[in-house]
């Protein structure tokens, strides 16, 4: 049995779920809609939500959809934050609108537009706060501003999560050994 699978998920108030073909998931952030396979079945009561497999064939479809359908429930009701930092002399961004800015020392600033249910605040134009109700979105446009800059291994300059744990490498030392 899938220990994550059998996991009820709380419903927590003003969350209101849909089941049929998906499962809808609506809250005070947004709406979200989760496939469900076939072999799984989602059943509602008494505020919770449980995800039942029809036999083991099924079992990492279990695991899976519970997942997001948890994802799904908390992003709705709470939503999701992801932060990063911008590391570098002249390094910096900027946000107006749905269109973030970076400066990133190429020759010319970068423009990144940013999709409906992601907001960006910048908070001393080197610390990013991306929050939005869509984990996986959420996640992806992360990985597209740091993929802008990735942290150089040797200066540890660039774009990366906040407590993201790098490798510093040495550079050369002195003149070839003869």
């Amino acid at each position: 049995m899938s220990r994550i699978g059998k996991k009820p998920i709380p419903l927590p108030s003003g969350v209101k779920i849909q089941i049929g073909e998906q499962l809808e998931v609506t809250g005070p952030k947004g709406k979200l809609t989760v496939p469900i396979p076939a072999g799984i079945s989602v059943e509602q009561g008494n505020g919770k939500l449980e995800i039942k497999r029809a036999s083991d064939e099924h079992a990492a479809l279990h695991g899976l959809t519970r997942a997001l359908a948890a994802n799904a429930v908390h992003g709705v009701s709470s939503g999701f934050v992801r932060e990063l930092d911008i590391v570098g002399i002249g390094y910096r961004a900027d946000v107006k609108g749905k269109v973030a800015t970076f400066t990133l020392g190429y020759s010319h600033p970068i423009e990144v537009l940013l999709p409906d249910g992601i907001d960006l605040r910048i908070d001393k134009q080197t610390h990013l706060v991306l929050s939005g109700h869509d984990r996986q979105l959420l996640g992806q446009v992360a990985a597209n501003i740091r993929a802008l800059r990735k942290p150089d291994p040797y200066k540890n300059k660039g774009v990366r999560y906040t407590g993201e744990a790098l490798r510093k490498k040495v550079g050369k030392t002195g003149a070839g050994a003869k």
